[in-house]
């Protein structure tokens, strides 16, 4: 190539990942997590800033690309995200921009805070540390030993729903804290069980499926109803996974014992929503793959991909191979 293609980025970058884009090109970073409010870019103002700053390539995490944006003379679109939910990918396809992606960059964060839910449900972390700071170590005469007591991990079974990248991450750290393992993916053959019988059988349910058509509300009240008296329900993945009014009602019956959640519709839940109001549920606000090591993850795997590109050879990680010549 000749002069130095301009990258301009509206998703964080970090690591080696961004020596290497500034290296390939002149990089010029608006990153969305430095403003002082959620900024999201519809279509229109992508592609004005798209014109402000000359861009031959976009690196975006949750910005609509799509219409206008596709109307630039762009060399790719790249999505910070696993799967490029935030791209029109037909309509780049037939614009012919190639539409990069980054599949697995949190799948370790993610399943790092699944471990962190699961041990701050069963072992009742969250009102423990209350007790501590509001002086109630002692309360109604009871002891911390009486009110906290748990049963250990190791030997209990953890059933995998969704064997994908952060389901496999989950796998190897569940069995390395001495949980048996079992899941269920019908697009896996490592998968060892239907979802029946694998909520017969597990004391843990940890949901790691990708949001799609067949699997929305995939957990319902016959399902929670299923699970074995007493399990903890894990869901470091999407709310729409399963029926939260079926949820609610299987704590509250003590079907379900305890349940820790990364996720809600609409991004929070108010405060008045019965899931606040109960110990055993640990909520945490959609923070699975908020790490450095994630965007320094998304940061290399794009820059590699535009590497391979700018010297003619077919990325690795292109979600619309098609447009490759």
């Amino acid at each position: 190539m000749g002069d130095q293609p301009v990258i301009f980025a509206t998703a964080p970058l970090r690591g080696d990942g961004l020596r290497k884009l500034e290296d390939l090109g002149r990089v010029i970073a608006e990153p969305w997590i430095d403003a002082t409010s959620m900024r999201l870019l519809d279509d229109q103002k992508l592609a004005a800033a798209i014109d402000r700053t000359g861009a031959d390539v976009v690196i975006c995490e949750a910005d609509s690309c799509k219409g206008a944006v596709f109307d630039r003379d762009l060399i790719a679109i790249a999505s910070t995200r696993g799967d490029p939910t935030n791209v029109d990918v037909p309509g780049a396809t037939a614009a012919g921009i190639p539409v990069l992606h980054a599949p697995g960059r949190n799948a370790d964060a993610v399943a790092e805070l699944t471990v962190g839910l699961l041990f701050a449900v069963t072992r009742h972390l969250l009102p423990a540390d209350h007790d501590v700071r509001t002086g109630q170590v002692f309360q109604d005469g009871t002891i911390p030993y009486q009110r906290f007591r748990a049963w250990e991990l190791t030997g209990q079974t953890v059933g995998i729903v969704g064997l994908g990248a952060v389901g496999r991450a989950a796998k190897w750290r569940f069995e390395g804290l001495g949980l048996r393992v079992i899941a269920t993916d019908p697009y896996n053959d490592a998968a060892t069980h239907s979802l029946d019988d694998l909520l017969a059988e597990a004391d843990i349910v940890s949901m790691h499926a990708p949001p799609v058509a067949e699997t929305l509300g995939m957990i319902g009240p016959e399902q929670f109803d299923a699970m074995k008296d007493g399990a903890v329900y894990l869901n470091s993945a999407r709310a729409a996974l399963h029926d939260t009014d079926a949820l609610v009602a299987a704590l509250q019956s003590g079907k379900v014992s305890g349940a820790g959640l990364d996720h809600f519709e609409g991004e929070a839940l108010r405060v008045d929503h019965p899931l606040c109001g109960m110990t055993n549920v640990v909520l945490t606000p959609h923070i699975g793959g908020a790490t450095y090591n994630t965007e320094a993850n998304h940061t290399q795997m794009i820059a590699d991909d535009l590497e391979r590109l700018f010297k003619g050879e077919r990325p690795l990680r292109c979600a619309n191979p098609e447009v490759l010549l």
